[in-house]
């Protein structure tokens, strides 16, 4: 008897990890704000959904296109602003469950087995009728490579090429997440039935998000101010609920009772100025906004290194190191 298919996807064909998370998806559209362009988007891609019966057995063209029939929804944007949300709610909305894909969970160090892990994939999702979402999905689906004498570039290749094969015959919803959408193979680009992009909001959505991260039970200091927030930090709906959660880790953390403690303009502040210093952080290289030049703290790093005072040190170590490993040899012969 076959294993039921909710099962296998709950298990990958070791059985040592999950191939993909099964979501009963809770999450809505009343639970995001986003602009009104990606809303539009995103009710167009649903209508196609609503209307795919319609389209291609009333009306007759699924005898003209026997393949081509699922719709492939490219969800693209800078990270937290919304994609996963949405993705969970086009779910919820369809009454289906969601198979949250991440390439780190599909990819298995055994050659070949990576392609069929992402056709597992799609047979589940067929047999589920569950929405099938590629979060970050430009791992698996990044340009194929020109020069497939390495083996790992033969992997990948097959694994796109896999793909590209499933979305000709797949039947379902299949939703791609990415925040580097040219990365994409092009292949790509006629198999994606629609783009919906996500952006960061402006002034008015990023006060709604402010404002919707708070609970009613939330003491909010009356000094706080919101729209204030919303003008003067450009900043994703990913950003503004991480700051939320710092601002209230700080007012909690400040002496009196829980009656008297309350969420300060100077707690979100500090805490919105946290989360951009971290993003900074992260996105840090050793080249400057993709400049040909060093950082200057990499110019004075460099410059330390070559300086005469240290010429000796390269090759002083390099002697040691020598040493060393006369010294091991020594004693392995004793």
């Amino acid at each position: 008897m076959a294993a039921n298919p909710l099962l296998r996807v709950l298990s990958s064909l070791t059985g040592s990890r999950p191939l993909a998370q099964s979501i009963a998806p809770r999450l809505t559209f009343d639970d995001v704000i986003l602009p009104e362009s990606t809303r539009r988007a995103l009710d167009q891609a649903l209508t196609q959904v609503r209307q795919h019966d319609l389209i291609f057995r009333q009306w007759g063209l699924g005898e003209r296109y026997s393949t081509g029939q699922g719709l492939a929804f490219n969800f693209a944007g800078p990270p937290g602003t919304g994609k996963t949300i949405c993705a969970e709610a086009v779910a919820h909305a369809l009454g289906r469950r969601l198979l949250v894909v991440r390439y780190a969970e599909v990819e298995s160090m055994w050659v070949g087995e990576t392609p069929k892990n992402v056709a597992e994939l799609f047979q589940i999702a067929t047999e589920e009728n569950a929405v099938l979402l590629f979060d970050e999905a430009d791992s698996i689906a990044a340009r194929r490579s020109t020069s497939p004498d390495q083996s790992f570039s033969r992997e990948a290749n097959a694994v796109v090429n896999v793909l590209l094969k499933e979305l000709e015959s797949f039947r379902g919803v299949v939703i791609f997440a990415t925040n580097l959408a040219a990365n994409f193979d092009p292949a790509f680009e006629r198999r994606i039935r629609a783009q919906v992009p996500f952006e960061v909001p402006d002034a008015r959505g990023r006060e709604r998000i402010w404002r919707a991260q708070l609970h009613p039970r939330t003491p909010l200091h009356p000094d706080a101010d919101l729209r204030h927030l919303a003008e003067q930090y450009q900043i994703t709906g990913g950003d503004i609920r991480n700051a939320v959660l710092k601002a209230a880790a700080a007012a909690a953390a400040e002496p009196g009772s829980d009656v008297t403690r309350a969420i300060r303009q100077r707690h979100l502040e500090s805490a919105i100025q946290d989360v951009i210093a971290g993003k900074r952080l992260m996105q840090q290289s050793l080249f400057a906004d993709g400049a040909t030049e060093p950082t200057e703290q990499a110019a004075t790093a460099l410059r330390s290194v070559l300086s005469p005072g240290l010429a000796w040190a390269l090759p002083v170590s390099v002697a040691a190191l020598v040493a060393a490993l006369a010294a091991l040899a020594a004693a392995f012969i004793r």
